[in-house]
C-alpha cells in the first residue's frame, strides 16, 4: 500500500476506475477559484489544465461510441492510485447532451455546481469576452437585441458558447434537466460568494460531499480577468431591471430546486 493510501481511506464508489467528480458550472461563478483550491488537496487529482471540455466536446468525439482513453489521460494518476479524480469545466451543466453524456460513463459521478447571482454573471462573463475579443458590442446590446446570436450555433442550435450571457444564467431550468438525469444525493450546490467569505467552511462541505479528509486551513483565492480593460459604461439600472425581470421567474424554480438563494431576488 503506498503512503498516499495509507493516509486517507479509499474510496467506495460503484464507478471505482472512472472519473469521479467534475465542478460542472456554472461559468464566471466561482469556478476557478474552487479548482485552484482543490488542486491542492493531497486526496485529489486534478488534470493540470481547469476545464477538459470533454464532454461538451462536438468534434472530436465520436459519440456514438465514444473512446475515453484521451480523457482519461489527462490524470496523472492511475486507477486505484489512491486518489480520487476529477476536474472542472463549467460548461457542462448548460451545453445540451454534456449530462447525458456523463452520466453514460459514469452514473455514479458526483458534480459540485457553484452560482453567482445571475445578473453579476451575466456582466462578468460579458467582460470576459470583450478582454478577449470575442465580443465587440456593449452590454445593454448583447442582453436584448444581442440574444438572437444564441441560436446561431450549428454544433448546438439555440446555445452558444460566447454569446449566452442571459441563457447561461437560467439555472432553474438547467437544475431541471439535471435533476432528471442525476439523483440530489448526487450533487452540491453552493454559491461563489460562500466560497469568497467562508472558503474554510464550504471547502469543508466540498470534502464531506466527496468522502474526503478536511484541507484543514486555508488561504482565500480570487480569480481576476483583464482587470485594466477599459469596458465603456458600466451595467446601467435599466440594465439590472431588464435582467432581474427575465431571470426573477426562473430563480424561483432554482430557489425551490437548490434551497439557495441571491439578496437581489429575494
Amino acid at each position: 500500500m503506498s503512503t498516499l493510501q495509507s493516509r486517507f481511506p479509499t474510496w467506495e464508489h460503484p464507478g471505482q476506475g472512472r472519473i469521479g467528480f467534475l465542478v460542472a458550472g456554472v461559468q464566471k461563478g466561482g469556478t476557478t477559484a474552487l479548482f485552484d483550491y482543490l488542486v491542492e488537496h493531497p486526496a485529489l487529482s486534478l488534470p493540470a489544465i481547469k476545464e477538459a471540455h470533454f464532454f461538451d466536446d462536438e468534434t472530436r468525439v465520436d459519440w456514438s461510441r465514444p473512446d475515453y482513453g484521451p480523457y482519461e489521460a489527462m490524470f496523472s494518476d492511475a486507477p486505484g492510485a489512491g486518489r480520487l479524480r476529477g476536474e472542472a469545466t463549467p460548461i457542462y451543466l448548460y451545453w445540451p447532451n454534456s449530462l447525458e453524456r456523463i452520466a453514460a460513463y459514469n452514473p455514479e459521478m458526483r458534480l459540485i455546481l457553484i452560482f453567482r447571482d445571475p445578473i453579476e454573471r451575466a456582466v462578468s462573463h460579458w467582460k470576459m469576452e470583450y478582454a478577449r475579443g470575442a465580443e465587440t458590442q456593449p452590454f445593454a446590446w448583447c442582453i436584448r437585441e444581442g440574444r438572437a446570436r444564441v441560436a446561431t450555433d450549428p454544433s448546438a442550435p439555440g446555445y452558444h458558447r460566447v454569446h449566452s450571457y442571459v441563457e447561461r444564467g437560467l439555472y432553474g431550468a438547467q437544475l431541471r434537466r439535471l435533476l432528471s438525469i442525476f439523483p440530489r444525493e448526487q450533487l452540491l450546490f453552493l454559491r461563489s460568494d460562500d466560497l469568497k467569505a467562508e472558503p474554510e467552511r464550504i471547502l469543508r462541505t466540498v470534502c464531506d460531499f466527496l468522502n474526503a479528509p478536511p484541507f484543514g486551513r486555508v488561504e482565500a483565492k480570487e480569480s481576476h480577468v483583464a482587470k485594466n480593460i477599459d469596458y465603456g459604461p458600466g451595467i446601467s439600472k435599466d440594465d439590472r431591471a431588464y435582467l432581474k425581470s427575465i431571470f426573477s421567474e426562473d430563480q424561483i424554480i432554482f430557489n425551490q430546486l437548490s434551497e439557495l438563494s441571491f439578496p437581489c431576488f429575494e
